[in-house]
C-alpha cells in the first residue's frame, strides 16, 4: 500500500516536473527571448535587401585574394560547420598543425608576395571553436594592401572601413579589439558597388 502511494507521487512529479522544466520553461524562455531580443535570439543573422548572408556569430571561409580572409577552420567534414564546433586539438609540435600554419602562409604569400610583414598568428591558426567569425586589428591590416591593390581602391579609405567595423573589447576591457570579417567584406562589396568599382 505504502509503496503504491510513493510510485504515485513518483509519477505525478515526472509528469509535473517535465511539464514544468520541459515544456514551460522553455517556451517562456524563448518567447521572451523572441520579445526582448528577436535578432539574438534568431541567429544574430545579417540581412541585406532580404537576403541572408550569414551570422554575425559564424565565420565563413573567403578565399579570394580580393576579401579579406578569416580564421581557418578545424570543423568537419567543412569549414565553419555550426553543427561540428570543435578544435583540431594539436599540440603546437604536431607535425600536422605545422603543416597547416605552413601552407596558410604560403596562401597568403601566394596572394601578395610583395607583403614583408610578419603574418599574425590567427590568420594561420583556428580558433578553438573553429566557427570564430572575427580576426584581429592586425590580421585585418595585414591583408589590407593586397585587397586594396586587387580592387583599386585608396589604402586610406580601407583603414576607415576596417577602423568603422572593428568592435572594441567587451565591457570595455574583455578580451582584444576585432574585426567582423563577413560584416567587413559585406561592406566593402557595397562600397565597391557604389564607387563603381569592379
Amino acid at each position: 500500500m505504502m509503496l503504491l502511494k510513493h510510485l504515485r507521487t513518483s509519477i505525478i512529479a515526472i509528469i509535473v516536473f517535465t511539464c514544468l522544466t520541459g515544456i514551460l520553461y522553455p517556451l517562456a524562455v524563448t518567447g521572451l527571448a523572441q520579445l526582448i531580443f528577436p535578432k539574438k535570439a534568431n541567429g544574430s543573422m545579417i540581412l541585406k535587401d532580404g537576403k541572408t548572408f550569414g551570422s554575425e556569430l559564424i565565420g565563413q571561409p573567403f578565399s579570394d585574394p580580393k576579401y579579406f580572409w578569416s580564421r581557418l577552420s578545424a570543423t568537419g567534414p567543412f569549414a565553419f560547420n555550426a553543427a561540428a564546433s570543435s578544435g583540431s586539438n594539436y599540440g603546437p609540435i604536431n607535425q600536422a598543425y605545422l603543416d597547416g600554419v605552413k601552407k596558410r602562409i604560403q596562401d597568403l604569400k601566394a596572394v601578395d608576395s610583395s607583403n614583408t610583414q610578419p603574418v599574425p598568428a590567427d590568420l594561420v591558426t583556428a580558433s578553438g571553436s573553429g566557427l570564430d567569425p572575427h580576426i584581429s586589428v592586425a590580421a585585418a591590416l595585414y591583408q589590407l594592401p593586397r585587397v586594396a591593390r586587387i580592387r583599386n581602391l585608396n589604402q586610406d579609405q580601407l583603414r576607415s572601413l576596417v577602423s568603422q567595423y572593428t568592435e572594441g573589447r567587451q565591457l570595455g576591457f574583455l578580451g582584444e579589439p576585432r574585426v567582423n570579417v563577413l560584416k567587413l567584406n559585406l561592406a566593402l562589396d557595397e562600397t565597391q558597388s557604389l564607387s563603381g568599382g569592379k
